[in-house]
């Protein structure tokens, strides 16, 4: 039997954990800020003015991205609806507004297509350990699977994780059904499972989904707690396996 202290949170009987992708094992806040900047601005070509609106929908400022904003956490397909709502406020018809979105967004797509970015410091030793004491690791993510594959191939991660999941499923994120049939894929009850991952929908879904608790991860970006979170921590070899 395993147990997980953190911080000084003891989770016992844990046989997996599954984590979610940018912001949590991925350093992808500069990749997601740069694709929401050409999505507005080259939407702004079309529709002048909208822009600046699209930037704020996407969850992005002055400061940086937002790690809760709709770019960070949400699914492509979310992004465009909320893009396509802008336009639509413009008089344009809701046909017509999601061609032209899906029209801007695989046109940076195709522009933006590389490598995945870099993991936080220290992510392959701690995923190595966690996965080397007999834990089963998964991935959920608001990314599509393909892009989650990607992310595990070039980083050499297969050997960690039994089940890579992106957005392209029925259920999305906060769903609880995506976090229940992740760990249905890993043969391991939610009850047994944890939960790692920077936005309040990460936190949301395992909850709901059961999960035996949700652990929130900040690498120094914030300084408040994740919301719904048992605990926050900044980086992953805060997880402590005990027996």
């Amino acid at each position: 039997m395993i147990s997980i202290d953190c911080l000084g949170h003891k989770f016992t009987d844990i046989q997996a954990i599954i984590f979610d992708k940018d912001g949590t094992l991925e350093d992808s806040g500069d990749y997601l800020r740069n694709l929401a900047q050409k999505r507005a601005r080259l939407i702004d070509a079309q529709i002048p003015g909208v822009g600046e609106p699209l930037l704020m929908s996407f969850g992005v400022t002055e400061r940086g991205l937002d790690p809760a904003g709709l770019q960070a956490v949400g699914s492509r397909y979310e992004n465009e609806i909320a893009a396509a709502a802008y336009i639509a406020e413009t008089g344009r018809g809701w046909s017509a507004a999601l061609e032209i979105v899906k029209g801007a967004f695989d046109e940076v797509d195709r522009v933006m297509e590389s490598t995945p970015a870099a993991m936080f410091p220290g992510c392959a030793e701690s995923l190595s350990t966690l996965s080397g004491a007999g834990l089963k690791l998964g991935i959920v993510s608001a990314a599509t699977t393909s892009q989650v594959v990607k992310f595990a191939n070039y980083h050499k991660l297969q050997p960690h994780f039994q089940v890579l999941l992106g957005s392209d499923l029925q259920f999305a994120k906060p769903d609880p059904r995506l976090f229940q049939f992740a760990c249905q894929e890993l043969g391991i009850n939610p009850a047994q499972t944890l939960m790692v991952g920077d936005s309040t929908w990460d936190m949301s879904m395992a909850s709901q989904g059961g999960a035996a608790g949700c652990i929130g991860i900040s690498w120094g970006r914030f300084s408040q707690s994740i919301a719904m979170s048992d605990v926050t921590i900044e980086h992953l070899s805060a997880l402590k396996i005990t027996n």
